[in-house]
């Protein structure tokens, strides 16, 4: 048989877009042209019902010296009549056709669907060969060749043994694909765990390995000769049960950790994992990780891999994955994915959202079962997942309203409280606001001033709790609920019934704070706290705080208007003596010694600030040893 053809197509200069279009990725050509191999062996599988046996499996040769990339496996094969059929008219799909003839086949994991696959590798090939026999009785063997994609010609080929090899000549621009390195990284990145046995034969390596001195030979007249050598055992690259794929019940810790490591070439081991596995009303299975988040939430890289009948298509497919999941680790096998014809990008249709709406659902029932059923466990998780949780809340409320019972709050005192838990504790004490500290260490003073008085202060010091308290006062559907940092309220330091003293003046006390300070714009007010021993706090809008925290935060230069009010102990023993002092240089040096003591609570003061605060502060040391001295 001789036969000379142009390839049947409907458009014009299709391999050009096919070249270049197509495919996302150039690599892709290899899991086209593996999916290819692990389809025909499939297909015969189905078609005899059932191999038990036989040595199935799909190689990939690298042979530099040739300058070929070859593709062999011993499955279905093909006849001329079906290489005319299914190689020469493009987009012709034989996976739909098989599967019209043996019904169920998709559940038995035909990977094609489109007819596309093969003309990838013409992406990198400048000449493709096909080499194919069919499993059928009588079969002739036959050969096609293509320079283009365009042209073709078919002839009787020699082969023996059923199946199919398809060698690519590669481009010289290509050479990168003739690296058995190279190779061997796509191989693990798209078909590491394809349902086939797949193994990597590198010519170069093997040459090598053959050329190399022999060892010492063994010694004659009686001497012990040394024990043959035993060939390594040979490994197929790929995974061909991968763990997603089995029930929970049969799966190991260490078997999830060791999937985890292996999937994302780490030696960390994740906090905990979701295993999906769905069969209606979808037909779903995977395992998503929760990773170590780092504290500055920005830089933390997710990974989510999608997979169709265990084939890799792509990372972190934002159709499918909700935006707030990225920050997971995890793969999503799913075969029912509606996928175009490069299988690397999704449809965006209903179906695909309802998928995306069940993965945050699974992912939400996990975090509601580890925190009723393991709690210590859950508050030990706490501090890595807050950021992914309070994200997912802002982003998708649906979310929120299945997680909003299990979102906690860590305290100074390294506890863990719901919202409703710590409103409850701090009932009457605190109204229904939640004290909180972004920096515990510097803010302690502050923080002291509520914790003396049973009030919990919760830690807020991660980026996203800005946006999130934001979120929970104004759409959290927490009615009333308010958020104040320990230096911007004093409202948990009032002693409610206490008598006011009329010796205290507020308004004139506001008049000569602004004038020592040289602040016109200072608000002072005198309030009764309760502790006696606090004669002012100075505390800052607590939503310009806000403002400018964030606006710093991203970068922005907006620039907002400091918004401080000085509120004096009117129940002070040192407030009282000082509204009855005469104005003069000593109450002026008090009121600016007693402001630079009010902003020590809340935070350091730094550069000329603090030089001055220390001068002060020893010339206030001198005036008392000078009165004792007298």
């Amino acid at each position: 048989m001789n036969q000379n053809g142009s390839i049947s197509i409907d458009a014009q200069n299709i391999m050009p877009v096919i070249k270049r279009w197509l495919y996302s990725d150039k690599d892709i050509f290899i899991r086209e042209m593996v999916s290819n191999g692990c389809d025909a062996i499939t297909k015969y599988k189905l078609a005899k019902g059932g191999a038990e046996g036989e040595d199935l499996r799909v190689t990939v040769t690298v042979d530099a010296e040739a300058g070929e990339l070859r593709f062999t496996d011993n499955g279905i094969g093909m006849t001329a009549e079906e290489v005319e059929k299914y190689i020469n008219q493009v987009a012709f799909s034989g996976a739909e056709e098989f599967l019209k003839n043996y019904q169920g086949g998709e559940k038995d994991g035909i990977i094609g669907h489109f007819g596309l696959g093969f003309y990838s590798a013409f992406m990198v090939a400048d000449k493709v060969t096909i080499d194919t026999l069919s499993f059928q009785e009588n079969a002739k063997p036959v050969i096609w060749e293509s320079e283009d994609g365009m042209s073709f010609a078919m002839r009787d080929g020699g082969r023996t043994q059923r199946g199919t090899t398809i060698t690519l000549h590669i481009m010289e621009d290509e050479k990168e694909f003739l690296d058995g390195v190279r190779v061997r990284e796509v191989l693990d990145r798209y078909c590491g765990y394809m349902s086939v046995p797949i193994y990597l034969e590198d010519l170069a390596l093997i040459r090598k390995k053959e050329a190399a001195p022999k060892d010492e030979q063994p010694k004659e007249n009686g001497a012990e000769k040394a024990p043959e050598e035993q060939p390594e055992e040979e490994k197929p690259i790929n995974d061909t049960h991968p763990l997603w794929l089995k029930a929970p019940r049969e799966c190991t810790d260490e078997e999830y950790k060791e999937t985890y490591r292996r999937l994302f070439h780490t030696y960390e081991d994740p906090l905990f994992w979701v295993h999906l596995n769905v069969d209606y009303p979808f037909n779903l299975k995977g395992i998503l990780y929760f990773p170590r988040i780092r504290r500055d939430f920005g830089a933390n890289d997710g990974e989510i891999k999608l997979f169709n009948r265990q084939v890799f298509v792509a990372d972190n497919i934002k159709e499918v994955i909700p935006e707030f999941l990225m920050l997971l680790k995890g793969v999503i096998d799913c075969p029912d994915l509606p996928l175009n014809v490069s299988r690397s990008f999704l449809q965006n249709d209903g179906y695909v959202k309802r998928l995306s709406q069940h993965i945050t659902k699974k992912v939400a029932d996990k975090l509601n079962a580890l925190f009723n059923t393991e709690r210590k466990t859950y508050e030990g998780y706490w501090n890595d997942i807050a950021p992914f949780v309070k994200y997912g809340c802002i982003r998708d409320e649906k979310f929120y309203e299945m997680v909003k019972n299990v979102i906690l709050l860590h305290t100074v005192k390294d506890e863990y409280l719901t919202v409703d838990e710590y409103r409850s504790r701090n009932e009457g004490k605190a109204e229904k606001k939640i004290f909180y500290t972004t920096e515990p260490q510097r803010q302690a003073a502050a923080v002291a001033l509520y914790t003396e008085r049973g009030i919990d202060v919760a830690v807020m010091d991660t980026l996203i709790d800005m946006n999130f308290m934001s979120f929970m006062e104004y759409g959290g559907g927490q009615e009333g609920l308010s958020f104040a940092r320990v230096d911007a309220d004093v409202s948990g330091l009032r002693q409610e019934g206490a008598e006011a003293d009329p010796a205290i003046d507020e308004a004139a006390l506001q008049d000569e704070f602004r004038l020592a300070l040289d602040m016109k714009d200072l608000t002072v007010k005198a309030e009764a706290l309760s502790d006696t021993s606090l004669p002012v706090v100075l505390v800052e809008d607590e939503q310009v705080r806000r403002y400018k925290e964030m606006s710093a935060a991203y970068g922005e230069k907006f620039t907002f208007p400091s918004r401080y009010t000085l509120v004096v102990n009117r129940l002070s023993p040192t407030i009282r003596k000082l509204s009855k002092m005469e104005a003069g240089d000593r109450k002026t040096l008090l009121e600016k010694q007693l402001y630079d003591i009010a902003r020590l609570s809340s935070r350091p003061l730094e550069a000329e600030d603090l030089k001055t605060f220390i001068a002060r502060s020893n010339e206030l040391v001198d005036l008392l040893t000078g009165e004792d001295a007298e």
